[in-house]
């Protein structure tokens, strides 16, 4: 099968590793580098290359060898390029998040479905060995129902000068959790805060406290502040719990047969039924081992797959729809001092 002809747009912070791992993807074969600047993509292709650089993102779509754009430009200019780019017949790939707002997303997804085309979102961390390891672990049933998720991503910087830290940051969480989630458990509502103590004019740090059909509840913490760097989240079940600690190289991921146990009602006298009876499981701890795959490379792999297949991208549109709704009804929330926003509303609302 042919390489599918491909072109970056955008040649700023995350272009160069998209022009790097599409090289590196036999699937595919990159055409063009597009950015305002010509001269810097030039510099990023350097001088020894086949693959053309413009300013013009118009040559790009009017180039028939050209099948699918990857887009890594801001996020406010998502909606114009995606737009164009699926109608001009070109599948999309494109950074997080999908758009800054729910009723773009909703209109870039049902584009890219009426026109029988690719709209993946580059969730990154869903193509990592260990999230995907998460995944299979949760759906298997080896961790038995998920009661609570925790997660931590801080450092120091960079503060955006065009979103907050909850569009920043937290895309990266909630992609995840929206991955690993058994299909029958979904979001409900989400409730959040944040604050701006160094006076940057938007969110530097903020907490989300996120529903789940369950009833149980994942938190998110993300913040620009923090002189440590901090990527860890913890996942536990009524039989297991995994822990994910994205900076230790050694032991990224760990599942502790560790917990809280409850007698069930029924095994109760009929004076004790009112009290829960407490046990704590004390066991062993597993370090499954990972293949040692880049992400992006993935990504790019499954962006040829859903191509060559004429299926959905295991990250779609309507992933990054999801992740969008999630966002906004979590600004809401912090407009409204951490009200809890029911995230379907928002999405039907502005769908």
């Amino acid at each position: 099968m042919e390489p599918i002809g491909l072109a970056v747009i955008g040649a700023g912070y995350w272009g160069p590793n998209l022009v790097r791992t599409a090289q590196a993807t036999p699937a595919l074969k990159l055409e063009w580098l597009c950015d305002l600047d010509e001269a810097r993509a030039r510099a990023v292709l350097g001088p020894y290359t086949t693959v053309r650089a413009t300013s013009s993102y118009q040559r790009v779509l009017d180039d028939p060898n050209v099948a699918a754009v990857a887009i890594a430009t801001p996020a406010a200019t998502h909606f114009d390029l995606v737009r164009a780019a699926l109608e001009a017949g070109k599948h999309v790939l494109v950074e997080k998040p999908l758009t800054p707002s729910v009723s773009e997303s909703a209109k870039l997804v049902r584009l890219a479905e009426q026109s029988g085309l690719v709209l993946m979102c580059d969730h990154t961390y869903c193509y990592t060995p260990a999230v995907r390891k998460i995944r299979e672990l949760i759906h298997g049933g080896e961790i038995g129902d998920v009661q609570f998720v925790d997660s931590v991503r801080i450092n120091l910087g960079l503060v955006q000068p065009d979103v907050d830290v909850l569009w920043d940051l937290a895309p990266h969480d909630l992609s995840i959790l929206d991955f690993v989630l058994p299909p029958d458990v979904t979001v409900e509502a989400v409730a959040a805060r944040g604050s701006d103590p160094i006076d940057a004019g938007r969110l530097c740090v903020a907490h989300l406290s996120v529903h789940l059909s369950t009833g149980v509840m994942a938190h998110v913490h993300v913040n620009w502040l923090s002189p440590t760097k901090i990527r860890t989240t913890v996942i536990g079940g009524s039989r297991r719990t995994i822990v994910w600690d994205d900076l230790n190289p050694v032991q990224r991921l760990a599942v502790y047969d560790r917990g809280v146990d409850r007698a069930e009602a029924s095994s109760l006298g009929q004076d004790e039924r009112h009290q829960a009876l407490i046990s704590y499981r004390v066991g062993d701890i597993l370090v499954p081992a990972l293949p040692e795959r880049e992400a992006l490379r993935e990504v790019m792999t499954e962006l040829a797959g859903a191509i060559n297949e004429g299926r959905p991208a295991t990250t779609d549109g309507g992933s990054g729809l999801r992740v969008v709704g999630l966002l906004e009804a979590a600004t809401r929330s912090v407009a409204a001092g951490g009200a809890l926003v029911q995230v379907e509303n928002v999405i039907r609302e502005n769908a």
